[in-house]
């Protein structure tokens, strides 16, 4: 096929498979020999797939699910000759179909750019899938909002595609439902993300700033790593888990440079709304008075970082061409590796934000400030609370903090135990049902009832005081201080 036909996105991928050397004679993906079958997403994806083979019976359609890296995990299919012959071009449980490793495929076309979508034929980079027809979908962890996989479906390319694209979203979406049904007990976030821009000016720098001057090395050294290559015109990444506190490092850093500027933050959006997204706020780009972050770049679609990279790299040409001083930027991803390809290159220093449970010193100077900001002075903290508060190893990191806090200075001037949510007394647990999470809860509640025993507790609930303490066993509760002798 004559690639000047192609759709855009359909275009951009096959210039990325010729930049990755691969040839459209040879497919070779890589064969890892064994999956993973013991994640969430496996046993729910699975699950729908295989509903979805009693609806699709005698068709020549095979389905299947794939990990955030393209790794085929499962195939579902009951038509032998469609079956036989995907075997012979590998794509098959414990072969990769990632687009560097097979070029462009609605598998791996779905997880690049994170949208559905549809290759049909020819429109495949390697001649050996183009006598097929693949959608797919990808399918997003109700809980973080992360990459976690995709439902591929894959037929001749002589049927008709028309109804396929809309079952894969369909099945991607009912495995992303399974999985909130069964992975509760977690916080869950919006389901896609909105993309807003923000702009802070210098005087915001300050009160911020206040409230990170007494936190541990960890996050004072981080800070000053990313000032000192701010100052020199470096392109900075920070990298560490979802509310470690990315922005917020940035922010703190571009103040104690002493510059009066302002901070252009970009949040990623939905992959459908890059395009305005990008045109929002890409005219800052090369400002003296603007320090740009863009966050969350590793999950932005391939063809908005390839256009990133262009703006950057526009944005560095003409601060050469003029005062020859580069325009401070900086992007925020949960990994290096996961920066995309095309932004890697530029980015000159790499600085990690420790998560929060490895800042435990920092956990109530933080809380503090959360209280203050959200009810003033007067909102303190009894010893109890304290303790449970940097007890937790906080897996949400800073941003769960934050929200735990706030709720309870929303409830009382003296936050105790029992203003505290349970998710803060209890570690991980697997997968609890809505029953089990409601017993877990109520547990949580009687036992942080101020100068309440165990074994009060269990009378409380009807329950033996052996029975709780197996129950706080089986949902690793743990309440700092809770007496156990003298009928606990």
């Amino acid at each position: 096929m004559d690639s000047r036909r192609l759709a855009p996105r359909l275009l951009a991928s096959w210039q990325r498979s010729r930049r990755y050397g691969l040839s459209p004679e040879e497919m070779r993906p890589v064969f890892t020999g064994s999956v993973d079958t013991a994640s969430l997403f496996y046993e729910c994806g699975h699950e729908v797939l295989r509903g979805l083979r009693d609806t699709l019976a005698n068709e020549a359609v095979s389905m299947m699910i794939a990990d955030s890296d393209g790794l085929v995990l499962c195939r579902v299919c009951d038509n032998a000759s469609i079956s036989r012959s995907l075997d012979r071009v590998h794509l098959a449980p414990g072969f990769s179909f990632a687009e560097r490793d097979v070029g462009t495929n609605g598998l791996g076309l779905a997880l690049t750019d994170r949208v559905p979508s549809l290759v049909r034929a020819d429109e495949h980079y390697c001649t050996g899938l183009r006598g097929y027809t693949c959608a797919a979908a990808p399918v997003l962890d109700p809980a973080t909002g992360g990459l976690v996989g995709s439902v591929n479906l894959t037929t001749w390319s002589a049927s008709s595609s028309k109804l396929l694209l809309a079952l894969a979203q369909a099945a991607a979406g009912n495995t992303a439902a399974l999985m909130l049904a069964r992975g509760t007990g977690r916080r869950v976030p919006p389901s896609s993300p909105r993309g807003e821009v923000f702009r802070v000016y210098a005087d915001r720098y300050h009160q911020h700033d206040r409230a990170h001057q007494a936190l541990s090395p960890g996050w004072t050294d981080a800070v000053a790593a990313v000032r000192t290559a701010s100052a020199r015109g470096r392109i900075v990444a920070v990298v560490g888990e979802p509310g470690a506190g990315k922005a917020a490092l940035v922010a703190t850093a571009r103040r104690r440079t002493g510059a009066r500027e302002r901070l252009l933050s970009a949040r990623t959006p939905a992959p459908g709304d890059v395009a305005a997204w990008l045109a929002l706020w890409a005219p800052e780009l090369g400002k003296d008075s603007t320090c740009v972050l863009v966050s969350g770049v590793d999950r932005l679609p391939a063809w908005a970082a390839t256009e990133l990279a262009r703006l950057f790299d526009e944005a560095r040409r003409v601060a050469g061409e003029g005062s020859g001083r580069l325009p401070p930027f900086a992007v925020t991803a949960q990994r290096y590796s996961a920066i995309p390809d095309v932004l890697r290159p530029l980015v000159d220093t790499v600085v990690e934000v420790p998560a929060l449970r490895f800042r435990p010193d920092d956990i109530l100077p933080l809380a503090r400030h959360f209280a203050r900001r959200h009810r003033g002075p007067t909102v303190t903290f009894t010893p109890a609370a304290a303790r449970a508060l940097t007890s937790y190893d906080w897996p949400e990191n800073v941003g769960q903090l934050r929200r735990v806090v706030c709720e309870a200075a929303s409830r009382t001037d003296v936050i105790d135990t029992r203003h505290l949510p349970a998710e803060v007394f209890t570690g991980s647990s697997g997968h609890l049902t809505r029953l089990q999470l409601l017993e877990r809860d109520e547990i949580v509640r009687c036992l942080t009832e101020p100068g309440t025993t165990v074994a009060q507790a269990a009378a409380k609930m009807g329950m033996g005081r052996a029975t709780v303490y197996r129950k706080m066993a089986r949902y690793g509760i743990r309440v700092p201080g809770r007496r156990r002798g003298g009928g606990a």
